[in-house]
């Protein structure tokens, strides 16, 4: 096995548990020695992972997702300059979703969290010219957005606000 597979392992057997896990039962399971478990942890910690060291063994954190929705008027001129927003700011973009009188509450995932994210879903959005939900969303809609604190959050609304993108 190799040492990249291994690491997948350790973190998903983490993930899975709600108790902490000891370096001795992590390097049984994976017939390793306990100091190739401890510099495993240590890649894993480089990469971002929150794992915690216990007397008891090793935690993983999860991660905190903060989740807002937010109301937002403006032209298909604009939508760049709010995803950008968004996501300069530290947001992400999960879904947009709008109320029509027929059809009642329409969503979709949108899953943006970069620049690039950005340029794939406009070059898509601007290519597709039989598209009937462009004059429906053109003025206001919801959006879904997803961030690591309440007051990041706090941040993106505000801001979107000044643009005059959000009420």
């Amino acid at each position: 096995m190799t040492g990249m597979k291994r690491r997948e392992l350790i973190l998903a057997s983490l993930q899975n548990s709600t108790v902490p896990i000891s370096g001795s039962e992590l390097a049984k399971q994976f017939t390793v020695s306990r100091q190739i478990i401890v510099q495993d942890i240590a890649v894993l910690r480089a990469a971002g992972d929150t794992i915690i060291s216990t007397n008891k063994g090793y935690l993983l954190r999860q991660k905190t997702v903060h989740k807002r929705i937010i109301k937002l008027v403006h032209g298909e001129d604009r939508i760049e300059e709010e995803l950008t927003t968004i996501v300069d700011l530290g947001g992400k973009v999960e879904d947009i979703f709008f109320f029509h009188k027929v059809y009642g509450k329409l969503r979709a995932q949108l899953s943006i969290k970069s620049r690039h994210d950005i340029q794939e879903f406009l070059h898509e959005y601007q290519s597709d010219d039989d598209n009937p939900i462009k004059s429906i969303t053109l003025s206001t809609h919801y959006q879904t957005i997803l961030a690591d604190s309440d007051e990041t959050l706090t941040l993106i609304e505000d801001t979107l606000k000044a643009k005059h993108l959000a009420v």
